[in-house]
């Protein structure tokens, strides 16, 4: 299951894009919500300049399952925004809550590098793969001393 990043990362050839490139390849089913796919066309559009006709044609292709966000889902992401975020120390937002409430509820490994994102899935028992970030960096959980 991708989160935005995941799949931005994917599309930008970024560090982590070989990892999702693999995962795609996989065979597996690869999950990700709309809520999620829809921040990735923004910023792919906004930022990097792509068209909505050259990101329909790539995305198509991938094969990725869309899931949508029924009430229960919604309930449950907006549970969990409501209990770890913090503005400065777990700033998640409510579509990484979205993709942490299908991965909690589909027992399925989120692919992320958002820190704040991997700390809550973390914290909630749940199942991740850590991406490199944009400069190569791989968070990891905080052990107590």
């Amino acid at each position: 299951m991708l989160d935005a990043y995941a799949l931005e990362a994917y599309l930008s050839l970024e560090p982590a894009a070989p990892l999702v490139r693999d995962l795609i390849l996989s065979g597996q089913q690869v999950l990700i919500t709309g809520v999620n796919l829809a921040e990735v066309v923004d910023r792919m559009i906004r930022v990097n300049g792509a068209t909505r006709e050259e990101l329909e044609n790539d995305l198509v292709g991938l094969g990725l399952n869309v899931t949508g966000v029924d009430a229960s889902m919604a309930f449950d992401a907006a549970s969990l925004r409501a209990g770890h975020y913090h503005r400065t120390r777990r700033a998640v937002s409510l579509a990484d809550c979205c993709a942490a409430a299908l991965a909690l509820d589909r027992d399925a490994p989120l692919v992320t590098s958002d820190p704040a994102l991997l700390a809550l899935l973390h914290d909630e028992g749940g199942r991740y793969v850590a991406l490199p970030d944009s400069e190569g960096g791989v968070w990891a959980p905080v052990t107590p001393a």
